[in-house]
This record gives C-alpha cells, sequence and structure tokens, in this order.
C-alpha cells in the first residue's frame, strides 16, 4: 500500500505564486537593510545546544528543538551500554553464586556498593564514553542503570534465584528488559548529553552573538549586520504560528549609542512603508522600566517571573496576568502597587509623566524613562512616513537577554495578527561567550506574518507573480530552433521567454499560457521562417501581429 505523503505540523510547502511573493517581500526589506548600511552574514541552521540553551527563559527553552545523535553513534552507544549491562548481570550472578545464602539483599547490597568501582571498569573500555571531570553525573548514571536491574531483576518474585542458575539466553532477556526501561526513563543528565548535543536555532540573535565572539577578530566595530534564514521553534500550530519560519534580523554591535535605537524606528517605518503596509504601531519599552517596576513592588528577584507574565496581558488579560504573577511568589502587596501600570493610557508624554511618579524612587527606571524621552523626542523631530511609535509599558519580551529598548511591532487595527516584528537592546549577550562590554541592538522582521497581512489586505502587486512573459509555441523541431533563436535574444533583453517543450495541439499550449497567466504567444510556422518574421498574440485581447524580432522585442518590453 502506498504511503500518504504529509509534512509534519507547522510547517508549509510554497507554490510558485507563494514564494515570488515571499521574495518580493525579502528584496524590500534586503533593499532597504543595505540602504541602512547593514551587512549580510548567514550561520548554520542548528548550533550546539551549550550556545542555545539558557538564552531564552523556561519558557523558550522548551521550544527548542533538539538534534539526535547520529543512528550510528547512537547504535554503537546503545551496543557498548547493553553490553555493559549484560556484564553486570554476569558479575552479580557469579557474586550471588560466591556469596551463597539466604540473606540475598544483604548480598545485592553489598555488590551495589561495589558497583560505583566495578561500572567504570566495564563503561570506560568504550573509548566514546569519557567520565573525566563528570564525577557526579557518571554516578547518576551508574545509580539509573542499577534502579532498573533492582526494578526487573531483584524486586520481582523468583528472579534472584532464575538469575543465578540462569543460562545466557534468561541473561540476554534481562539485560533488553534493563536496557529498555532504562532507555526510555532517560533519566541521567549525563545520557541526554549522549543523545543530543545539537538544537535547531531558535532565532538569529544568539547565534550571531556567538558569530560576533568566535570572529571578532576579523569584524570592524560597529558592526552591522542582516541575516535572513529560518528558525525553528517547537510551538503550537496555529494562525501566523509556525514550527519553521523565516526571520529577517538586523543587528549593531559595538555601539551604546542610543541613535542606533532612533535607526531602527526609522528603518521598521521605511520597509512597511515600501511594502505599502500603512498604519502599523512600531511599540516601545524599556526594560530598566521594567526593572523599576519590579524594583518598586518588591520582587527584583523574580524579574523574569514578573516580565513574562506581565508580557501576556493582551492575550490572557489582567486578571489572569495577576493569577500568574500570584502563582510565582509576587506578593500580594506588590500586585496591588501595579494596578496603575494595567490601565495606564493616554499620548507618549502622558504615560512618561506617570510612570516617572511610580517609578520616582528608582534609579534604574528613571534612566529607562530618559532613554524613552531621548528616542521619542528625535522621532518627533524627523518624522515617520507611515508607522506610529507608541509607548508600550506592558511589553516585556520575556527573553532574558533584553537590557534597555524593547521593541514590537503590530499590524493595522483592522487585521487579527500577532507582532510582525519585534527586537530590542542587549548589553551582555556577548558575554555569556567570553566577550566583555559589547552592547548591542537589533530588530527582526517575522515575514511569515508579514505575507499573511499582506495578502489579507490585498497589498502585493500582480506584477510580482508575473514568471513568463512570452511563450512559444512549438509546432514541430524546424520551428522550436527558429523560436529559439529569437529566444535567446528576448532573454538577453530581459525578457522572460520560454518554449513550450513538446509539439502539442495547439489548444493544449494555448490552455497551458492561459493558465499561467501568460500574456504573450508567439507563433512560428512554415511562413514565418520563409519571411524571417514571428506572429505574436496577446492572449488577453486577442490581437495578432507580424514583427521582426527587432519589433517583438521592443512591443513585449
Amino acid at each position: 500500500m502506498a504511503q500518504k505523503p504529509s509534512i509534519p505540523k507547522g510547517t508549509r510547502d510554497f507554490n510558485p505564486e507563494q514564494v515570488a511573493k515571499r521574495n518580493y517581500i525579502f528584496q524590500t526589506i534586503k533593499k532597504v537593510f543595505e540602504t541602512f548600511g547593514f551587512q549580510p552574514i548567514e550561520t548554520p541552521s542548528f548550533e550546539n545546544s551549550d550556545t542555545l540553551m539558557g538564552k531564552y527563559g523556561d519558557e523558550g527553552d522548551r521550544l527548542i528543538f533538539k538534534i539526535l545523535n547520529s543512528g550510528e553513534f547512537l547504535q554503537t552507544f546503545n551496543i557498548s551500554l547493553i553490553e555493559s549491562i549484560k556484564t553486570i548481570l554476569y558479575n552479580l550472578q557469579a557474586y550471588l553464586k560466591k556469596h551463597d545464602d539466604k540473606n540475598t539483599d544483604a548480598i545485592i547490597k553489598s555488590y551495589r556498593d561495589n558497583l560505583l568501582e566495578v561500572f567504570p571498569k566495564i563503561l570506560k573500555s568504550n573509548n566514546q564514553i569519557k567520565f573525566e571531570d563528570e564525577k557526579t553525573k557518571f554516578e547518576n548514571l551508574c545509580n539509573d542503570i542499577w534502579y532498573f536491574v533492582e526494578l526487573y531483576i531483584i524486586s520481582i518474585d523468583g528472579n534472584v534465584e532464575k538469575l543465578k542458575n540462569s543460562d545466557n539466553n534468561v541473561l540476554t532477556e534481562f539485560t533488553m528488559k534493563v536496557f529498555g526501561g532504562f532507555s526510555f526513563n532517560l533519566g541521567s543528565g549525563y545520557m541526554n548529553n549522549y543523545i543530543s548535543e545539537k538544537a535547531l536555532r531558535y532565532d538569529l540573535t544568539v547565534p550571531f552573538a556567538r558569530y560576533v565572539v568566535q570572529h571578532q577578530n576579523e569584524i570592524e566595530f560597529p558592526f552591522k549586520r542582516y541575516q535572513m534564514q529560518p528558525v525553528w521553534r517547537a510551538d503550537r500550530p496555529q494562525k501566523g504560528r509556525f514550527r519553521e519560519f523565516y526571520q529577517c534580523d538586523a543587528d549593531v554591535v559595538g555601539s551604546t549609542s542610543l541613535w542606533q535605537e532612533v535607526e531602527f524606528v526609522q528603518l521598521y517605518d521605511t520597509v512597511f512603508s515600501a511594502l505599502k503596509l500603512e498604519g502599523v504601531t512600531i511599540k516601545i519599552n524599556n526594560r530598566k522600566i521594567l526593572s523599576g517596576i519590579a524594583e518598586v513592588i518588591g520582587a527584583q528577584d523574580k524579574l523574569i517571573d514578573f516580565t513574562v507574565a506581565l508580557d501576556k496581558l493582551d492575550k490572557i488579560g489582567e486578571e489572569k496576568v495577576k493569577e500568574e504573577m500570584l502563582s510565582k511568589d509576587i506578593p500580594q502587596s506588590g500586585i496591588d502597587k501595579l494596578q496603575p501600570l494595567f490601565s495606564l493610557t493616554g499620548t507618549f508624554e502622558s504615560q512618561i509623566e506617570s510612570l516617572k511618579t511610580i517609578l520616582a524612587s528608582s534609579e534604574e527606571g528613571i534612566k529607562g524613562i530618559q532613554e524613552l524621552e531621548f528616542i521619542k523626542s528625535a522621532i518627533t523631530t524627523l518624522g515617520l512616513q507611515t508607522a506610529t511609535l507608541q509607548l508600550d509599558v506592558t511589553l516585556a519580551r520575556g527573553l532574558n537577554y533584553y537590557t534597555g529598548a524593547i521593541f514590537e511591532v503590530s499590524a493595522p487595527e483592522n487585521v487579527q495578527m500577532g507582532s510582525i516584528g519585534g527586537g530590542g537592546r542587549y548589553d551582555d549577550l556577548t558575554g555569556i561567550f567570553g566577550l566583555k562590554d559589547v552592547s548591542g541592538v537589533g530588530i527582526s522582521f517575522g515575514l511569515d506574518r508579514i505575507y499573511l497581512v499582506l495578502e489579507e489586505l490585498n497589498l502585493f502587486p500582480e506584477t510580482i507573480t508575473k514568471t513568463i512573459e512570452v511563450l512559444f509555441i512549438n509546432f514541430g523541431d524546424k520551428e522550436a530552433l527558429f523560436s529559439l533563436k529569437a529566444i535567446k535574444k528576448l532573454r538577453e533583453s530581459g525578457i522572460n521567454a520560454e518554449l513550450y517543450p513538446d509539439a502539442a495541439k495547439m489548444k493544449k499550449q494555448m490552455n497551458h499560457a492561459n493558465k499561467r497567466n501568460i500574456p504573450f504567444v508567439v507563433l512560428v510556422g512554415e511562413e514565418e521562417i520563409t519571411s524571417n518574421s514571428y506572429t505574436l498574440k496577446n492572449m488577453i485581447s486577442g490581437e495578432q501581429q507580424k514583427l521582426t524580432l527587432e519589433e517583438l522585442v521592443s512591443v513585449i518590453k
């Protein structure tokens, strides 16, 4: 029976029209990136797990796709582990026979106490398993395996006696039960290291930080880079949220200047204006303000819990946010102090004034306010084309690495869609990889969501899906060769042209042109070859005219 084809949930195939529309977005963003002085880089699709883990908070870490080590490696490791377990059982069998008395529990306990001496000698014979400087993890591995030895052999009635008198087949049966239980449990962190050491990238920012540290001697700072590549998240698929999607990032590292934040606001505005997507809202906040609020409510040690909950305000509502904060041990008295924050509305300037009152006792919070005032003042002077800059003090973006400005872009109000862009300042991200005092700030465009918004608002230009402008009808080999000479000339002139590959019926070839929305077809028969001319048919009007090659190029172009 043939297998029914399918793709994983949260992924998609793209047809030619969709690819053309996506490329239109890519090209628009790329052009603006380069206009603003950003340079392109690319990084691998997957990174070492320790590069990614711990950079996105608990919620983000759970969404990272881990990659199993190669099947050959796992097979070798598993065979080694099976043989090791079987050796343990042989040794235990011999130990039981040597200490043959009625107190089997004491005998087994004695063997268990010696396991840490016996087991290393068994496992270290496999060169792929290294335990240097991993004493605790190794002991955990021994404990986990011994647990399953006891579970399948010791604690089941009659199995001790059976083990003492068993042959090789019974030992093999016991071994596979122990191995199966242990492999299913995977309780050992050490074992997990051997199963997966790599992971698909969750975003482009952390890999970029790794890139900067690794190539720091080759980079001229400040370094402005853009990157347009796919990322993967083990999220629950829904409208506008996929497990595989593209991000289009721009970052600057090596500068603490707030003029970079000002430029990023302008960059967002320029891109969305170029896409004719008017009315987007560029929301901005500052992590220092969030730190200041946490300080005021007595939750400095729970900043991440506080910001993760606050970031959900527009999704789950005020009461649910308060419930989540309480569940994270943020005191009720502190949550009560947040009440003015939940109802904070008005202009950018009026919200700033309210924040000055709320954060009067927080030096960190006041510094965040001053940074926002600087950015707002510059944008007011410079102006924006079609976007609006809006202060949103509940904007938290629960990622661990933002330290200053935080950005999030919302689609126009008439479109139901999550954020279509976001970013912020990350002063200490490269420090995680050993490069201190390198400040960075960056933004990201959510290509897939932008696509859905442009589609819903019918903002894609009609011309971008046009692939072939003229199709030459195939009447036979002689006519095809004559047509290909013209096609070569048309292509050199920048006109997309092709020959129908088969000398099929005229109706079939014409239908092919109609289905592909090709505006022109060219007919070449004996008469055209003799007169060195071409009959051009307009597929919309039906008009036909006989032209020279030069005239053909001129009319189509």
